[in-house]
């Protein structure tokens, strides 16, 4: 399980870094990402036999990538999602020294192409001088209702080959 979730992140990721450019979305922040485990609900108010309706009004301004019947995920207009379909929706946000990043404006302000994020944000130089965590919401989606809510994160400065399940408490000190 955590595999296929290391997996689906990470092409998510990659191909959400190579699309989206010139439209501005709002960012996640760390209270975002917060998720209840005995009601499985969100910070947001989304939960588990939640409709799109629900799910849009809460995230339908984020950047949303989406993975129909297990394919890649790509990122889609939310009106163009098929929720209806196997689907799966990650909403992904890589937070630097505690602010969420736009990985556009990161890549324009430090003068990188988009290809190389991952390797500057996980290179040593780079976590020598700054906490790196990327966060994920995952939405599971069956017939028109969410089925399964997952939280994560990877915490580069630790292991960026690990994940681990968010547990805000044990988090928040580091973005105060």
């Amino acid at each position: 399980m955590k595999k296929a979730a290391l997996l689906l992140t990470a092409l998510g990721l990659a191909l959400g870094l190579m699309t989206g450019c010139g439209k501005s979305t709002p960012l996640l922040t760390a209270t975002d990402y917060e998720l209840d485990s005995e009601t499985n609900t969100t910070s947001r108010g989304v939960t588990i036999g939640d409709t799109s309706e629900a799910f849009l009004a809460a995230y339908g301004d984020n950047r949303i990538f989406t993975s129909v019947d297990g394919g890649s995920y790509e990122v889609l207009p939310a009106e163009e999602i098929p929720f209806d379909a196997s689907v799966t929706t990650l909403l992904p946000t890589f937070f630097i020294n505690g602010l969420p990043v736009d990985p556009d404006v990161f890549c324009e302000e430090n003068e990188i192409r988009k290809a190389d994020l991952l390797s500057c944000l996980s290179s040593e130089d780079f976590l020598n001088s700054h906490t790196v965590v990327y966060y994920y919401l995952l939405f599971t989606w069956e017939n028109g209702s969410i089925t399964d809510i997952l939280c994560r994160y990877m915490d580069y400065n630790e292991d960026a080959s690990y994940y681990k399940d968010f547990s805000p408490a044990d988090q928040y000190s580091e973005y105060e």
